[in-house]
């Protein structure tokens, strides 16, 4: 993406930190959202590990956001990034976590110490984020200037604030704070009192999605862009098409005419999704949530149910929800079957334990789908891989393309025991079944990928062709699948869904990056391995 110059990290502190329980983001109105993360980081020590071995393009910078509780705090964290970024961003502005950022930065006295304390400490830029949380941020930008700030950035979120339905808060942490739309005038307004007592360079954000919005920046002062809320909802294609689309409009524009009205359909194109919606992909990045009660509780074991709920859930194969109970928190989910809509929950953690021990009657809230719905090939073979809560995302897709395509499935299903297995009868409905069980109370003994690589060890290259892999579980087990699948079938035919951590469903927090930099939340769930960047394999 040549349009994004500047990287900016997420904040970095000097201890790792968990952050708050899900829902960390919400959309409040189109456009316009609402979060609390609560600065999540694995802490400046791991950070410093990850960051060595990033290898960004020469004409990249690297900014890396930095928090802490106290000077001291600041150049300790400081010194310790200051070998493996570009810049510092100190983050005196986060109005959500106590003690932290706006804490801080709605003193002057206070930000002046921290900035002069760290450009004394480190020899690369320094560049304080300010808090629009403010009667007046001049007087704020003028104490990072004397105390020899490299630049501002300007804004971050305004808040705290507050949202709910259904009555309920809907962060867990029932203060964040607002991003996106709504306050691109308190952006424009913080950027030009700014530019009036400072020549410091401005990296102004907030609020920005269009073209418009980028020039009107930098009319305000502010020099550098910076785009974050207005990419909600993308996959990574339509966020490089997003940056094109800005950059030409901006580009394109005469600053000394106002915009005639092919210019502004120009950018409207520019728009991220979210703010002028395409029908068809609305779902895609909706926040809102629907309600179901819950009809029955089938237990299996102690740690797996069944949850089946009141209506039909509108989903195709290859998304997920995420399912929401007030009060406690959001996890993701595949669904297991859309008509009634139908769950299984294996116990993971506090969230899921409180799940399965839910009453009749309950009633939970369900955000989605989310995710890029799988599209196997017309005359596809279906190979279908799965481990514990995997079986939900691949019984969907055999029910949904078995029929329509060449009429072949193979599920192949692992559990530790023939107690932890559902829906057999389902599956031998509508494929060959395989059934592999570590103690081999059911099926054969051992791995599910030690029983894989046996049939396909017996297979001509014709039928080794047809084959369409979907893997979906724990990564140990989707990796060890995807090792034995290389061996006789091309990677373009394998995709793969690992349980990683998915927080916001819709691309921003981060939290469900792969290895490869790919989000599941929006690039996935099912990630193609031979679409990996910087995979030029065929």
């Amino acid at each position: 993406m040549p349009e994004v110059g500047i990287i900016t990290t997420k904040s970095i502190g000097p201890v790792p930190r968990s952050g708050n329980r899900e829902p960390v983001m919400t959309s409040y109105a189109p456009g316009c959202y609402m979060n609390a993360v609560g600065l999540t980081n694995p802490g400046a020590d791991e950070a410093r590990e990850q960051l060595a071995g990033l290898k960004l393009p020469e004409n990249r910078f690297l900014l890396t956001s930095i928090f802490a509780g106290s000077a001291a705090e600041f150049v300790a964290v400081a010194k310790k990034l200051a070998t493996v970024s570009h810049g510092l961003e100190l983050n005196l502005s986060c109005p959500h976590a106590q003690g932290y950022g706006m804490d801080m930065g709605q003193d002057a006295e206070l930000v002046y110490e921290i900035v002069k304390a760290v450009k004394e400490a480190v020899d690369i830029p320094v560049i304080p984020k300010l808090t629009p949380n403010v009667s007046d941020i001049r007087p704020i930008a003028e104490a990072a200037e004397k105390a020899g700030a490299d630049a501002i950035c300007a804004i971050n979120t305004v808040g705290p604030a507050y949202f709910t339905h259904g009555g309920h808060p809907v962060l867990t942490n029932q203060y964040g704070g607002m991003s996106g739309r709504g306050i691109l005038p308190i952006g424009l307004k913080c950027v030009k009192q700014i530019r009036e007592v400072s020549s410091l360079p401005i990296i102004g954000c907030g609020g920005i999605s269009t073209a418009e919005d980028v020039l009107a920046y930098q009319d305000a002062g502010a020099d550098v862009i910076g785009v974050g809320s207005a990419l909600t909802g993308m996959d990574t294609p339509a966020v490089a098409e997003y940056f094109n689309r800005l950059n030409k409009a901006v580009t394109n524009r005469d600053r000394q005419e106002s915009a005639s009205n092919r210019d502004r359909q120009d950018m409207k194109k520019a728009l991220p999704v979210s703010v002028y919606p395409d029908p068809d992909s609305t779902k895609r990045f909706s926040m809102s949530y629907e309600p179901y009660t819950l009809l029955s509780n089938q237990p299996l074991t102690e740690d797996i149910a069944i949850l089946t709920f009141d209506k039909k859930i509108n989903i195709q194969a290859g998304e997920f929800i995420f399912l929401w109970i007030p009060g406690l928190g959001e996890k993701p989910f595949s669904v297991l079957n859309d008509d009634p809509f139908t769950l299984v929950v294996i116990v993971q953690g506090q969230f899921t334990k409180a799940l399965i021990g839910l009453q009749e009657g309950v009633q939970v809230y369900v955000r989605g789908p989310y995710g890029i719905p799988v599209d196997p090939p017309d005359d596809a073979h279906l190979m279908l891989v799965a481990g514990g809560t995997g079986l939900a995302a691949v019984y969907q897709i055999a029910r949904d393309f078995k029929s329509g395509n060449s009429g072949q499935a193979c599920i192949f299903l692992g559990a530790r025991s023939k107690e932890r297995l559902y829906y057999l009868e389902e599956c031998q409905k509508l494929a060959e079944l395989h059934v592999s069980t570590d103690d081999g109370t059911l099926g054969e003994k051992g791995l599910v990928t030690e029983s894989l690589e046996t049939y396909l060890a017996g297979l001509e290259k014709l039928q080794l062709d047809k084959l369409m892999f979907y893997n979906c579980g724990p990564a140990p087990m989707v990796l060890a699948a995807e090792r034995v699948q290389q061996k006789y079938v091309g990677q373009h035919q394998v995709f793969s869904a690992i349980d990683y951590l998915t927080k916001c469903g819709v691309g921003i927090c981060g939290a469900c990056g792969s290895p490869d930099g790919r989000r599941l939340c929006v690039d996935g769930p099912f990630l193609c391995i031979d679409q990996a960047p910087g995979n030029t394999s065929q």
